[in-house]
């Protein structure tokens, strides 16, 4: 009885609907490719068979595309995926911010531009930290084109930022001071990237956090030039917050299929954030990871099953 027992409780584990959404599947091989956009060099990477739905992955401060090297490979078998780096980050050019400021806005038309020259005809965008502000303003210049959403730790929410973040982002935005202008450039040193970033939240396990993802971004942000990009994007933030209804008002017209993995254990874009998407998709998928900001560099084969289950019940 007690074999019985133990085999019948195999047969419903094996034939669950995320179990059989999560069969493996070789990953199809990753092209790294430019295109030019309105004369400046958009880097970006490229996997899988483009008649498969299309995921487009929007990265975040202080990266590139490269922070989504684990998540590619393990869904690529699957899906079309399209992972670009912004203008004024990683392999992408750098205009000089003191002619070409940079906001989230300009973020945004760059990859606006960037989706018609590839011909991407729908996509699932998946937003990370500033891919949110770029990805909603992208998915409201071109509602026709997305299909759906994957937020992990992107922010469209006030209650997804404690009162001091957004004291923060406000006084960032409006403090001119060299003081303050030192402090948002004191941000994009080793420093501020890798202990106020990527080993904030895993404090007692800082082993299983890649030296490759800080060192990637730091090699970026080497010259004044370059931190002085992230430094105008500190002091635009504050912006997004004061398009946050638009975006909520967007979600609530568009009913979009949505899905939230979130790392639980961000400070910064803390959990309440994912919770308060439901106020306007309440039929969204939300996940909360023992993960922090950067999930998917500890989590990205957790992330990867939800990501093919929520893909595939779209089909």
């Amino acid at each position: 009885m007690k074999k019985m027992y133990h085999f019948f409780i195999l047969i419903i584990i094996l034939i669950s609907p995320l179990t059989l959404a999560q069969d493996a599947v070789w990953p199809e091989t990753t092209f790294y490719r430019n295109v030019d956009i309105d004369g400046h060099n958009i880097f970006y990477r490229e996997a899988g068979d483009p008649n498969k739905p299309t995921i487009l992955f929007l990265h975040g401060y202080p990266s590139s595309s490269h922070m989504y090297r684990h998540l590619i490979p393990l869904l690529s078998g699957s899906f079309h995926i399209v992972a670009p780096d912004n203008l004024g980050s990683g392999y992408s050019d750098k205009p000089d911010p003191n002619q070409h400021p940079y906001t989230f806005d300009v973020l945004a038309t760059v990859m606006d531009k960037f989706v018609k020259k590839l011909n991407i005809k729908n996509y699932t965008v998946y937003m990370q930290d500033f891919g949110a502000p770029v990805g909603f303003r992208l998915m409201m210049q071109q509602p026709d084109r997305v299909k759906g959403i994957i937020a992990q730790n992107g922010n469209a929410y006030l209650a997804g930022l404690t009162p001091p973040r957004q004291a923060f982002f406000k006084k960032a935005h409006e403090d001119k001071s060299p003081e303050m202008q030192k402090k948002l450039y004191d941000f994009t040193g080793l420093q501020g990237i890798r202990d106020k970033q990527y080993l904030r939240d895993v404090k007692g396990k800082e082993e299983i956090m890649s030296p490759d993802s800080w060192t990637h971004d730091l090699h970026f942000l080497e010259s004044k030039q370059q931190r002085i990009i992230q430094v105008q994007l500190l002091q635009d933030y504050y912006n997004n917050l004061l398009a946050y209804p638009k975006w909520q008002a967007f979600l609530r017209q568009k009913q979009l299929p949505t899905l939230l993995v979130w790392g639980k254990n961000d400070p910064a874009f803390i959990s309440a954030g994912a919770k308060a998407y439901l106020k306007d998709v309440p039929k969204a998928e939300l996940y909360l990871l023992d993960a922090g900001h950067f999930a998917m560099e500890e989590k990205p084969v957790e992330i990867a099953k939800h990501i093919i289950h929520f893909m595939n019940k779209q089909k």
